[in-house]
């Protein structure tokens, strides 16, 4: 046997065991604060982070379709689960980015997306609940405005059909009002239009996360 196959079984045995070991001590979170797209893209982004995905959570009908959420009747909120190894970001990091790359004064929507479906919130589970509150305190404070982005218990978590994952890296072709278009172009022309870079730095300052 050849040094190089000899050595081939023993590298994959070696990533099986990584693998194994990242997959057992990963954590999620799920953050509201928007069109998904641009919260899936911020957080892919984070060292730390191995997986987004953009999807639904907070409402009351079962496997939700983008198409039932945008109705506005199913209570839903358009999130994101981030997977993520707390040895190289914590929980409580994941929240202060969200807090900074979002308008936790709004109530009523995301930037130009309004609606329900497009509210902030942070969802957490009782042991995530008290790092979120502390991290929203925090905020309070750095901003000195009333915050209204709310802790929520966690949900379960309905993942977007594949068109709406990747969105903002993906090369496929869609048809916009501009013509074709590759939906990371489409994707960058949306985030622009709708303010939310602009807004975030305008509330935020110098403490904004994420622009672009």
């Amino acid at each position: 046997m050849s040094p190089s196959n000899f050595l081939k079984p023993l590298f994959a045995a070696a990533c099986l065991t990584l693998g194994s070991q990242t997959s057992a001590t990963a954590e999620t979170a799920v953050f509201a604060g928007g069109c998904f797209w641009c919260v899936e893209s911020n957080f892919e982004s984070v060292p730390g982070v191995s997986e987004v995905i953009s999807g639904f959570t907070g409402g009351t009908l079962d496997n939700p379709t983008y198409e039932d959420v945008v109705t506005e009747t199913t209570g839903h909120y358009e999130a994101v689960e981030i997977t993520f190894d707390p040895a190289q970001v914590t929980y409580a990091k994941l929240v202060e980015l969200f807090l900074r790359s979002t308008d936790v004064t709004d109530a009523g929507g995301q930037f130009c997306d309004r609606g329900e479906s497009y509210r902030s919130a942070i969802f957490a589970t009782a042991v995530q609940e008290a790092a979120a509150q502390a991290e929203l305190d925090k905020a309070a404070a750095d901003l000195t405005k009333t915050i209204v982005t709310p802790v929520l218990p966690a949900a379960k978590f309905y993942p977007a059909d594949e068109y709406h994952q990747d969105y903002y890296k993906s090369s496929d072709i869609i048809l916009t009002r501009f013509g074709p278009r590759q939906k990371s172009v489409a994707y960058g022309k949306y985030r622009k239009a709708c303010g939310r870079d602009a807004r975030v730095e305008a509330l935020w300052g110098d403490k904004a996360e994420f622009l672009h």
